[in-house]
C-alpha cells in the first residue's frame, strides 16, 4: 500500500481560443490579475481564475483578482499543479505572464506537499519531508519546539499527538502549509437518507452546485477530502450542503451555529429533508443540554465560562459524542476559543460553511489550517443569473444632519461622531418614506443601536427583535412574518446571522457596525432567497452625508461590490 496515494488531479477544460487581443485576462507583475467582462471568454476565464486566485473586486467592466500564497495553496490542496495554473493563465492572458509571477507560482505551490503529516504503524504522528535541510530548519524553529517530540532521522519529526492542529497552524504562519494525510476517525455510524419529498409534500433533491460542493468536500472518501470550507451566498442553501455531507458520511455529527434560532432552523431542515427522527436530534444551548446522534450547539454556549480566566466548561461536548463530522456554520464568525478547541479535533472531519471567507480579524490562515482549505466556491452573481438567489438592487440614500446635530458631531470624539451619524433622526423620516413606498412588501429594518430601533418600532407600531428578546418570542415573530401576518419587522444585529425569512424582499439598514464587510453581506443575504413572483430584492442603506458614516458605508459595501453588486447613491431629497 502506498504511503501517499496519488492525489486527484484538477481537470483543465479546453477552450476554442481566439486572437490574443480577444483574451480577457491581464496578469501583472504585482500578482494582480485583471479580467475584462465584455467578451465571449469572460465566464470561462472567471471560472478558471476562481480555482487559484482571490477575487478582490468585481465592478462593471474590469474584475480584479490577486494571486496569493493562500489562494495557491487552496488550489494545490485541490490537486492543481503549478504548471496547470500557469497553463490556465496563459490560456486566457492577453499578454505574456511576467517572469516573476511564474517563478512565484512555481515556488509557492511547491511549498504545499513538501511537508506531509501522517500516522505511522504505531499510531504516532509524524511530519515528513524529502528535504533534509527543511527538517533541520523546523527542528531549530523556536515557535515549533513545544509541539515536537524529537526526530528519529533527518527526514522525519515526531509530533505530539495532541498538537496536530497547532503544528499545522504554526507551520502555515512561517510559510510551509502541511499536507495532512493522518486520516480521520469514522465516528459512530448513523443511518439515514434524504427524502425525495419534504414533509409538506414538495419534491426535494440537491441542486447541481450543492451536489458539486458535497463531492468536492467528500473527494471519494480519501484523506484528501474530509476537511474544508464551502463558500456559497446567503440563500443558496448552505444548510442543504451540510445535510448532503452528513448523508454521504452516515456518521454522528456535531453542528455548531451562531445562535439558538439558527440551531432550531437546522433542526427544522433536518426533519423536513431527511429521515432523521426527533429523538435522533439534540439541542445543546442555553435552554437545553441534549447530546444525541446529531447534536446542535451554539458558539455562545461553547464559549461560556464563569469567570474571565476560567475554563470553557462546555468544551467537553467535543469529546462526549463519538462525532465523525463537525459542521461549523458561518465559519467566518468562528470565535477564537473555538479555533483553539478545533486544533485538538483534527482527527474528526470538519466542514465550514460561509457566505464569505472575509474575517474582520484576518484569521483566514487559521480557517485554512484548522478547518481546512476552501473546497468549493460559486460567485453570487452566477447563482443570481441561474435563478437560485434573487436579483438585488442596492441603494445608498444619503441624508443630511440637522444644524444641531452637525454642531454635536463637530465637537464629539471619534466614537461619538459615529453614534451621532448612525442615529441621525433624519433617518427616521427616510425610513418612513421607504416603508410607505413598500407598504405591500415584506420589510426588515435593521440597525445597530437599540435606542434608535426602539424609537422606530414605536413610530411604526412594529415588533422589535433584539438580543434581549426570548428565543420563543423571536420564533413566534419570525413565523408570523413568514406567514404574512406581519409585514414589517424591526431587528437588531441578531438578524445578521442564519435567519431564514424567505419572503423578506426589502431591507432598510439604518445603522451598521463601522466598516464590517461581512455584516453588509449577511444583511443583504436576508432578502436573497428567490421570490415566487420573480420580483427584485431591494436593499437600502441610510447614510448621514459628509460624516464618518459615509466613509464606513463605503468599506461595508466593499465585499458586495467585489461580488458584482452595484450601489446606486441618491440624496434623500431625490429618493
Amino acid at each position: 500500500m502506498e504511503l501517499f496515494p496519488e492525489k486527484p488531479q484538477f481537470l483543465i477544460h479546453s477552450a476554442d481560443m481566439k486572437n490574443d487581443t480577444d483574451k480577457p485576462v491581464i496578469v501583472q507583475s504585482d500578482r494582480s490579475v485583471l479580467l475584462e467582462t465584455d467578451g465571449p471568454l469572460f465566464e470561462e476565464a472567471r471560472d478558471s481564475l476562481a480555482a487559484f486566485a482571490e477575487l478582490v473586486k468585481s465592478p462593471e467592466h474590469i474584475h480584479t483578482y490577486r494571486i496569493t500564497p493562500l489562494s495557491l495553496w487552496n488550489a494545490a490542496s485541490a490537486g492543481m499543479t503549478a504548471e496547470q495554473i500557469i497553463t490556465e493563465l496563459a490560456r486566457y492572458s492577453k499578454y505574456d505572464i511576467p517572469q516573476n509571477v511564474l517563478i512565484d507560482i512555481r515556488e509557492t505551490v511547491a511549498r504545499y506537499g513538501r511537508l506531509k503529516l501522517y500516522k505511522d504503524e504505531t499510531g504516532r504522528l509524524v511530519l515528513f519531508s524529502e528535504d533534509t535541510l527543511l527538517i533541520t530548519q523546523l527542528l531549530n524553529q523556536k515557535s515549533l519546539q513545544p509541539l515536537l517530540e524529537g526526530a528519529p532521522d533527518d527526514r522525519h519529526i515526531f509530533i505530539k499527538s495532541a498538537e496536530r492542529g497547532n503544528i499545522k497552524s504554526a507551520l502555515i504562519k512561517i510559510g510551509f502549509p502541511v499536507e495532512d494525510l493522518a486520516g480521520y476517525v469514522d465516528g459512530a455510524p448513523l443511518t439515514f437518507r434524504l427524502r425525495e419529498t419534504t414533509l409538506a409534500g414538495l419534491p426535494f433533491s440537491l441542486r447541481k452546485y450543492q451536489m458539486e460542493a458535497v463531492e468536492a468536500f467528500y473527494l471519494r472518501g480519501s484523506n484528501y477530502g474530509g476537511s474544508g470550507v464551502v463558500v456559497l451566498p446567503c440563500g443558496a442553501g448552505k444548510t442543504v450542503v451540510g445535510i448532503g455531507v452528513m448523508e454521504r458520511l452516515q456518521t454522528q455529527t456535531l453542528i455548531l451555529t451562531t445562535n439558538t434560532v439558527a440551531l432550531r432552523q437546522w433542526k427544522t431542515e433536518l426533519l423536513d429533508k431527511t429521515t432523521l427522527s426527533e429523538e435522533e436530534i439534540g439541542e445543546y444551548s442555553g435552554d437545553l443540554k441534549q447530546i444525541r446522534p446529531v447534536t446542535m450547539a451554539t458558539y455562545q454556549v461553547l464559549t461560556y465560562r464563569k469567570t474571565k480566566d476560567g475554563p470553557f466548561i462546555h468544551f467537553r461536548l467535543f469529546d462526549e459524542g463519538n462525532w465523525g463530522l463537525i459542521i461549523y456554520d458561518e465559519v467566518h464568525l468562528l470565535p477564537a476559543p473555538v479555533f483553539r478547541a478545533t486544533a485538538a479535533l483534527q482527527a474528526r472531519r470538519r466542514l465550514g460553511l460561509t457566505a464569505t471567507l472575509v474575517r474582520e480579524d484576518g484569521r483566514e490562515e487559521d480557517v485554512f489550517s484548522l478547518i481546512g482549505p476552501k473546497k468549493y466556491d460559486v460567485p453570487w452573481k452566477v447563482l443570481e443569473q441561474q435563478g437560485w438567489i434573487a436579483q438585488a438592487i442596492c441603494t445608498e440614500i444619503r441624508v443630511p444632519l440637522s444644524e444641531e446635530e452637525r454642531y454635536l458631531y463637530a465637537i464629539a470624539d471619534k466614537r461619538g461622531k459615529f453614534r451621532i451619524a448612525s442615529t441621525n433622526p433624519v433617518k427616521d423620516s427616510a425610513c418612513d418614506m421607504l416603508i410607505k413606498r413598500h407598504s405591500e412588501d415584506n420589510v426588515l429594518v435593521i440597525g445597530q443601536y437599540l435606542d434608535q430601533l426602539k424609537k422606530l418600532a414605536k413610530r411604526f407600531k412594529a415588533p422589535l427583535i433584539t438580543g434581549q428578546t426570548s428565543n420563543t418570542k423571536r420564533e413566534e415573530l419570525y413565523a408570523a412574518f413568514r406567514k404574512g401576518k406581519i409585514k414589517l419587522l424591526i431587528v437588531s444585529k441578531v438578524a445578521n446571522f442564519a435567519i431564514d425569512l424567505p419572503d423578506a424582499n426589502v431591507a432598510i439598514q439604518v445603522s451598521g457596525t463601522f466598516g464590517s464587510r461581512q455584516e453588509e453581506a449577511q444583511r443583504l443575504g436576508r432578502i436573497l432567497r428567490p421570490k415566487s413572483d420573480g420580483t427584485f430584492a431591494r436593499f437600502y442603506s441610510l447614510v448621514s452625508r459628509d460624516t464618518c458614516d459615509q466613509d464606513y458605508s463605503m468599506k461595508r459595501q466593499l465585499f458586495l461590490t467585489e461580488q458584482g453588486y452595484r450601489y446606486e447613491i441618491v440624496n434623500m431629497e431625490d429618493a
